[in-house]
C-alpha cells in the first residue's frame, strides 16, 4: 500500500515543542485532525481528491462546513440537513429519546415515529445541540511564564487559573467557551461552543431497519442498517438559542450540507467531520498488556453475564423489551467491542509492536536523560497502578453496570443524610419533588426481577475480581460461599428494601419529614450503595487518581519525546471528543485469511437475511413492500439500491452520528460503526484492515420517504446529482 507524503509543516505550537504536528510518510488513513490545523494536510487531501479548501472546511469568519456539524447531546455527532434546522444523527444516539417516548400504546421502539407537521414534533428534556464557533490554539496563554521543569501540579493549577480566565473572557452573549488539554498537557485550546437545548424528535424508522441486524450484525460487516434518526432544532424568535417552549421556531443554520445522489463506489475520496470520543494511540506496551490481559476480559465477562439476564427478559416480555431497549444497547455495544478490540491487538501483536517501538525510542534518547528515563518510570507506574485499575473496573462494573437498585437508592442520600439542613435551608420541598420526578424516570423502565437477576449474575464475578482486597462488610461475609448463599442474601435484599418497590416508594415521598429520612439510612440497600462508594473513594479512587497524574505528567515527558525524536512519523493529538476531520477512501478490505469485504451492500442483502419473527432479522412489512415493487426512485437505481458501504476513515465513538462525505463536501451517508477487525484502532491503527461503516444516504432518504412517509422532509432538503453542481453556501446569518 502506498505511503502519503505531505511535508512537514510548522504551527507556533511546535516550534515551541509542546504541539508538534509533522505529517510525513503517514499511513493512510490515519489520523483525526484538528480542523483548525487542516491546512497541515491540505495538500494531501486535494492530491487525494478533494476539491475544497482548508478554508472551505473550517473558517471562523465565513460560512464552512464545520457550522453544520453538531455535537448531539454531548456524545455523538448531528448535522444539519436542512435550512430549518432538520438534523441527522444515528438511531442509536436518538435511542434513549425514541424509548422515552414509547410506550406499549405507541412502540416507537418498534413502529417508527414520523411527525405530520411540525407541531407534532416531540421535545426532549436535557437534549441539546451544540456547534462551534472557534477553536484557537493558546497554548503560549496557559504556559507563560511556567519554567520548562515545573511539575504537574504546578503546570495544572497554572492551566485551570489561566484556562478558566481566557474561557471567561469567551462566554459572552450566549457563547460558552473551555479551554481544553491536548496531548497530556502539552498543547491547549481554547473552544467557543453555542448550545441549543431545544431538539426535537422527528422521524425514526421502525426498530427492524434502525437496529436492523441487532447484536448479531453489531460492528460487523456485511451490514444492513439504517442506523439514522431526525431531530430539528428549535431556538427563539430572534434565532438564539432558547429553553423549550410551543412558541420557538425551527433554527435558521449558518450552513446546511448538501446531499449527494450520486452515489459511492470504490475508490472515491471521502471525509467525516464530527466528535470523536476518546483514543490511546500513545500507550505503552505495559498499559495495552493490562487492556488485552485485565481490563476488557473483565469488563467482557460482567457485561456478558448482565445480557445473559437482560436479553431473555426482553425476549419474554414486551414491556421488559422497551424498558430495557436502551440499556441493554448501551451494555452490550461496549461488550461486543471490547471483545473485537482484544481480538485485534493480538492479531496485531499490538504488545510486541509498542514494545519494539520503545527500544528505537530508547535508542533515540540516549544522551538526552529527561526522555531517556521516561520509559522506566511509566514502567514502574502503570505496573503500580495495575490492581487500582482492575479495582475500578470491577467496580464500575457492578455499581455502575447492568444492577441499578444501588444507584436508584444512592440518589436518595442527601435527603437522608443531610434532611434537616436541607429543611433548614428552605430546600427540602425542591429536594423531594426531584426524588420523586426521578423516581417516575426510574420506575417507568425498572423491573424488579430483572434487576434482582442481574444482581446475582454480578456478585460472583465482583467477589472473584476483588479477591485479596478488601470487601464492604455486607459482602464480605459473602466472599467464599455458595450461589445458594449469594442468591439468597441477594433476595433477601430486594424483599427488605424499600427501593425496589415503586408503591413503597412513592408512599414514602409522600409522608416523609426530616426526621423520618434519617431512618432510611438503615434500608440495606443504600447502606450497602454507601459501602460501595465509601470504599471506592477512600481506597481505590485517591491511589488510582494519585498514580495516573503521575502517570499523565510521564505520558506527557513521552509524547513530546516522541515528537521530537521521530521528525519522519506523523503526530496528532488523542481524540478527546473535540471537533475532527478525517480523510480516506470508500473502500472495502481483506481483513483475514481468505476473507474479503465488498464496500457497498445493497437492500437485497436485507431480504437475504430477512427471517420473520427473529428479533434481528424480521423485515418490516412495508420495506419488503418497497422491495417486490423495486420502488427505488429516485434513490436507487433499477435493482439496485444501496444500504451501507466502508470508507477508509479513522473513526472511534463519537462518531456515530457523523456525516461522511464526498470531495465537494457534499453527504454521501451517516456514520454508525466500525468493523469489528477495527475496533483495535482506539490503540493501534491497522490501514490495512480498519474501516467505518455508513448507511448511505440515498437508503436513509428512502426509509424516510416510502417506508415512514416522510415525503415533507425529503423535500426540505438540497438534493444534488451527479452532474449538478453544488448551490452557493448559505449566507452567513
Amino acid at each position: 500500500m502506498k505511503k502519503h507524503r505531505v511535508g512537514v509543516y510548522g504551527v507556533k505550537a511546535l516550534v515551541a515543542g509542546l504541539f508538534l504536528l509533522t505529517a510525513t510518510a503517514a499511513w493512510p488513513h490515519e489520523g483525526m485532525w484538528l480542523p483548525t490545523l487542516l491546512k497541515v494536510v491540505e495538500g494531501d487531501m486535494r492530491s487525494e481528491g478533494l476539491q475544497l479548501t482548508a478554508e472551505d472546511l473550517y473558517s471562523v469568519n465565513n460560512s464552512s462546513l464545520k457550522d453544520a456539524i453538531v455535537h448531539f447531546g454531548g456524545g455523538c455527532t448531528a448535522e444539519i440537513i436542512s435550512t430549518q434546522g432538520l438534523i441527522l444523527t444515528n438511531h442509536h444516539c436518538g435511542y434513549g429519546a425514541i424509548q422515552k417516548h414509547s410506550s406499549l400504546r405507541n412502540d416507537y421502539l418498534k413502529d417508527g415515529f414520523m411527525a405530520a407537521t411540525l407541531a407534532d414534533e416531540l421535545p426532549n428534556e436535557g437534549l441539546t445541540a451544540t456547534f462551534i464557533e472557534r477553536m484557537e490554539d493558546v497554548t503560549d496563554r496557559v504556559l507563560a511564564g511556567l519554567p520548562a521543569d515545573a511539575d504537574d501540579a504546578t503546570r495544572n493549577a497554572k492551566a485551570r487559573e489561566v484556562g478558566d480566565a481566557i474561557a471567561k473572557e469567551a462566554s459572552q452573549g450566549g457563547l460558552s467557551g473551555t479551554v481544553r488539554s491536548f496531548n497530556y498537557g502539552n498543547s491547549w485550546f481554547l473552544i467557543v461552543t453555542r448550545v441549543y437545548r431545544d431538539v426535537r424528535l422527528v422521524c425514526a424508522p421502525p426498530g427492524n431497519i434502525g437496529k436492523f441486524g441487532g447484536d448479531t450484525d453489531n460492528w460487523m460487516w456485511p451490514r444492513h442498517t439504517g442506523d439514522f434518526s431526525v431531530f430539528r432544532i428549535y431556538a427563539g424568535a430572534d434565532n438564539a438559542p432558547a429553553a423549550y417552549a410551543q412558541a420557538n421556531v425551527p433554527y435558521v443554520p449558518k450552513r446546511s450540507l448538501a446531499i449527494s445522489m450520486a452515489g459511492v463506489k470504490a475508490g472515491d475520496f471521502s471525509m467525516i467531520y464530527g466528535f470523536p470520543g476518546r483514543t490511546q494511540r500513545y500507550l505503552t506496551s505495559e498499559a495495552v498488556d493490562h487492556v488485552v490481559n485485565v481490563g476488557d476480559p473483565l469488563r467482557i465477562r460482567m457485561r456478558d453475564a448482565s445480557l445473559h439476564v437482560i436479553d431473555a427478559a426482553m425476549a419474554a416480555d414486551p414491556l421488559t423489551r422497551i424498558q430495557y431497549a436502551s440499556k441493554q444497547s448501551g451494555i452490550a455495544n461496549s461488550w461486543k467491542k471490547w471483545i473485537g478490540e482484544v481480538r485485534g491487538l493480538n492479531e496485531l501483536d499490538a504488545v510486541a509492536t509498542k514494545r519494539a517501538h520503545e527500544a528505537e525510542y530508547q535508542r533515540r534518547a540516549a544522551g538526552d536523560p529527561r526522555y531517556a528515563k521516561v520509559l522506566a518510570t511509566l514502567r514502574t507506574l502503570n505496573t503500580e497502578a495495575a490492581p487500582f485499575l482492575k479495582a475500578q473496573d470491577n467496580f464500575s462494573e457492578f455499581y455502575g453496570g447492568g444492577m441499578e437498585l444501588l444507584r436508584f437508592a444512592m440518589g436518595f442520600d442527601q435527603l437522608v443524610a443531610q434532611g434537616a439542613d436541607l429543611e433548614a435551608a428552605g430546600k427540602w420541598n425542591g429536594e423531594v419533588d426531584r426524588l420523586q420526578a426521578s423516581a417516575h424516570g426510574f420506575f417507568k423502565n425498572y423491573a424488579p426481577a430483572v434487576d434482582r437477576d442481574v444482581f446475582k449474575a454480578l456478585l460472583p464475578l465482583y467477589l472473584e475480581n476483588a479477591a485479596g482486597g478488601p470487601l464492604p462488610p455486607q459482602l464480605a461475609a459473602l466472599a467464599g460461599k455458595d450461589k445458594a448463599a449469594r442468591d439468597a442474601y441477594v433476595d433477601g435484599l430486594y424483599r427488605s428494601t424499600l427501593f425496589a418497590d415503586s408503591t413503597k416508594v412513592y408512599a414514602w415521598l409522600r409522608k416523609v419529614t426530616p426526621r423520618s429520612a434519617a431512618k432510611l439510612g438503615k434500608d440495606p440497600a443504600l447502606a450497602l450503595a454507601r459501602a460501595l462508594i465509601d470504599d471506592y473513594r477512600t481506597r481505590i479512587q485517591p491511589k488510582a487518581g494519585e498514580l495516573q497524574g503521575r502517570i499523565n505528567e510521564a505520558m506527557r515527558i513521552y509524547v513530546e519525546g516522541q515528537m521530537k525524536l521521530f521528525p519522519e512519523r506523523s503526530f496528532w493529538p488523542d481524540a478527546n471528543s473535540t471537533l475532527r476531520l478525517s480523510y480516506g477512501r470508500v473502500e472495502g478490505s481483506d481483513p483475514r485469511d481468505g476473507v474479503t469485504y465488498k464496500p457497498v451492500t445493497t437492500l437485497k442483502g436485507i431480504m437475504e437475511k430477512h427471517r420473520p419473527g427473529d428479533a434481528d432479522f424480521d423485515v418490516p412489512l412495508k420495506l419488503r413492500e418497497v422491495y417486490a415493487r423495486r420502488d427505488f426512485a429516485p434513490y436507487g437505481k433499477d435493482e439496485h439500491m444501496p444500504v451501507c458501504f466502508t470508507s477508509s476513515l479513522h473513526t472511534t465513538g463519537g462518531n456515530s452520528g457523523s456525516p461522511v462525505l464526498n470531495a465537494r463536501g457534499e453527504l454521501i451517508g451517516l456514520n454508525f460503526d466500525r468493523t469489528w477487525e477495527s475496533t483495535m484502532s482506539d490503540i493501534l491503527f491497522d490501514p490495512a484492515k480498519c474501516r467505518n461503516i455508513a448507511v448511505d444516504i440515498r437508503y436513509v432518504l428512502l426509509v424516510i420517504d416510502k417506508v415512514c412517509g416522510g415525503k415533507r422532509l425529503v423535500d426540505e432538503m438540497q438534493l444534488v446529482g451527479a452532474t449538478t453542481p453544488v448551490m452557493e453556501p448559505l449566507p452567513v446569518r
